[in-house]
């Protein structure tokens, strides 16, 4: 598939046509299942040697996540937190430092927190709703900006065109964690962001079968120097995984539509219920960066909405072991409803002043809507809300102001 015929092609016309066609044509791509490939001659045609560097099943899936962006082929890795690990290393090295959203998911604060600064490379932690907030806190070692929009799990949101120009013309690089909504719903690039970044464990995979992360760029020079590091670390995506991928990306654009506007009914269900305290969701009238979010968004807000149950920890433990149809599962982005308790499961290694400055409350809860029918999950929701509402002397919550991690082992889960 030509360049020039890509780009007269509807999104999801781009989903289904796959990766590049081989010899055979078969109608799904191929998984080429092997760690080495055949070389004819020395300095040769043939693209791949080793899979640790290159793979042609691959190679298929980022060439269609780089297609959905406009771009060349992404790059992909094992994780979504190897995708950041590696952006991470390769422009980073000791002395440098970095400025992130306080606001992020709790795998990128513990890599950066635990792992890299005791490597030597700090990090400022920022109110990244703020642009000016972001400017103040870079400095001349700064190489690097890094926004997760909408944030996980309190979906605030980071105003791109402002943060890329501020970034920019301070020297730095900016990043952005696009998991929440994937390319079909905001295109970091298009704002100025240098890097696209996704766990496509979630919603581009949405079946919870395939682990892996992709980096989305347009400069083929900073991309070179991510492919070098992934050869070096050895995180590339497995073949199988990336196979996976590719065909659950064929119905991202139905199950994305699907799950969005069932997630816009179920939060203004929630919105209205004297047992729920606040309710996070930028498709809300009453969300605060309303206007950011229909300035940013192509049309649709995501599935994920975050909420907290009027009594806190103790409520949010009885309302999670009430559920019936909505699982407790730390994942967003499959076909079925999936709450997770952020204190606990996501952002446990989080720091509790950090958390509860991030908006993260012992409470908080989030909820991946999936493809049931909205007025199944909220049926589930308002039954569970009820028992939240009764004390349960089976419940024992025993908050700890300073611990966390309690509520999986809780609720059994």
């Amino acid at each position: 598939m030509t360049k020039l015929f890509s780009k007269r092609l509807s999104f999801q016309s781009r989903l289904l046509r796959g990766g590049p066609e081989c010899h055979s044509h078969p109608l799904v791509t191929p998984l080429v299942q092997s760690t080495t490939f055949i070389q004819e001659q020395l300095n040769g045609t043939n693209p791949f040697a080793y899979s640790r560097v290159g793979n042609p099943t691959v190679s298929a899936l980022e060439q269609v996540l780089g297609d959905l962006e406009d771009t060349g082929p992404a790059i992909c890795f094992s994780s979504g937190l190897a995708a950041e690990t590696a952006l991470f290393l390769a422009f980073t090295k000791a002395g440098d430092h970095v400025v992130c959203g306080k606001a992020v998911y709790g795998g990128t604060i513990r890599l950066l927190q635990q792992f890299l600064e005791p490597l030597g490379v700090t990090t400022t932690f920022v109110d990244a709703t703020d642009p000016t907030a972001i400017s103040a806190a870079i400095n001349e070692r700064t190489k690097l900006v890094f926004l997760e929009t909408p944030a996980n799990p309190t979906l605030v949101l980071s105003d791109l065109r402002k943060a890329a120009l501020i970034g920019h013309e301070a020297g730095c690089l900016v990043a952005v964690d696009n998991t929440f909504l994937t390319s079909g719903l905001q295109k970091p690039l298009d704002f100025g962001a240098d890097f696209s970044v996704y766990s496509t464990t979630k919603l581009l995979d949405g079946h919870s079968t395939a682990l892996g992360g992709a980096i989305v760029g347009r400069d083929e020079k900073l991309l070179d120097r991510l492919r070098f590091t992934r050869k070096s670390i050895g995180s590339i995506q497995t073949p199988f995984n990336a196979w996976l991928t590719l065909n659950g990306l064929k119905t991202l654009r139905i199950r994305l539509t699907r799950q969005c506007r069932s997630a816009q009914r179920v939060a203004e269900w929630l919105a209205e219920r004297n047992a729920i305290d606040s309710v996070n969701y930028p498709g809300l009238e009453s969300f605060p960066q309303r206007d950011l979010a229909e300035s940013q968004h192509l049309g649709l807000h995501g599935n994920v909405i975050s909420f907290e149950v009027r009594g806190g920890y103790e409520a949010a433990v009885r309302f999670v072991k009430s559920l019936q149809l909505c699982r407790l599962a730390e994942h967003i982005g499959s076909v079925e409803s999936l709450v997770t308790h952020a204190a606990s499961m996501t952002h446990a290694d989080v720091p509790r002043p950090q958390r509860i400055a991030a908006g993260i409350s012992d409470g908080l809860l989030r909820l991946s809507v999936g493809l049931e029918p909205p007025r199944e999950i909220i049926s589930d929701l308002r039954q569970a809300l009820k028992c939240a509402r009764q004390p349960d002397n089976a419940v024992k919550a025993n908050v700890k102001s300073e611990s966390n991690g309690q509520l999986v082992a809780e609720v059994g889960g």
